[in-house]
């Protein structure tokens, strides 16, 4: 939707709409003649083509068996969808900065995140990014054109969201809506601890 964009950190965000069928969630044997969806409604980075995708800007699993409720489960999305509010949380980040040390053990951390057994992952916000995308994370921080890290190694978190973005372009399709909703959850709870002043397993 080229009429609705935002600005941010100078890139120009257009509102996106889109979906993909999920094959995945089908039951090939069931009488249930359901058919699966996942919608979404976010920005996406002109720049890069990365896409942003809040959690109120996605639904993970929409059952319909017709035309018209999947387009009244489109229809309610898009109506709930506050493209103001999510435009101004992105405005936010590049006012949030990660200073080389933070990234290096947001980095440390991410690697050991998959690995730890669920019971001590209780109390930590959820990542579901793998080895091969925070690879990417790290060679785009000294690499990428448009969101590398400062001279000093510091990065603020619009070009660190946009670096787990631009590495989610790699994932299935079936998990690629998942974990650009989780890169904004991420991102957005590194500018609360930076800014409540609070601690972070990813940072401390």
């Amino acid at each position: 939707m080229p009429g609705i964009c935002t600005d941010v950190a100078g890139n120009t965000l257009n509102l996106t709409i889109g979906g993909v069928k999920c094959y995945s969630a089908e039951n090939l044997l069931s009488k249930n003649f359901e058919q699966h969806f996942k919608v979404f409604i976010g920005f996406q980075n002109k720049v890069c083509t990365n896409m942003c995708v809040s959690t109120d800007g996605l639904i993970t699993e929409l059952k319909v068996k017709d035309l018209d409720a999947l387009y009244n489960g489109i229809h309610f999305l898009v109506r709930e969808f506050d493209a103001v509010q999510f435009a101004q949380q992105l405005q936010k980040l590049p006012d949030y900065e990660l200073s080389e040390q933070q990234f290096a053990h947001l980095i440390g951390r991410a690697r050991l995140y998959r690995h730890m057994p669920d019971a001590m992952k209780v109390d930590i916000p959820e990542l579901q990014f793998g080895d091969s995308a925070i690879n990417m994370v790290c060679k785009d921080y000294y690499a990428d054109n448009s969101f590398c890290s400062n001279p000093d190694g510091s990065i603020n978190l619009w070009k660190l969201y946009n670096l787990f973005t631009g590495a989610n372009r790699n994932s299935y399709i079936d998990s690629y809506l998942d974990r650009a909703v989780n890169a904004f959850q991420l991102t957005t709870h590194l500018k609360e601890t930076l800014d409540k002043r609070t601690t972070s397993w990813y940072l401390n």
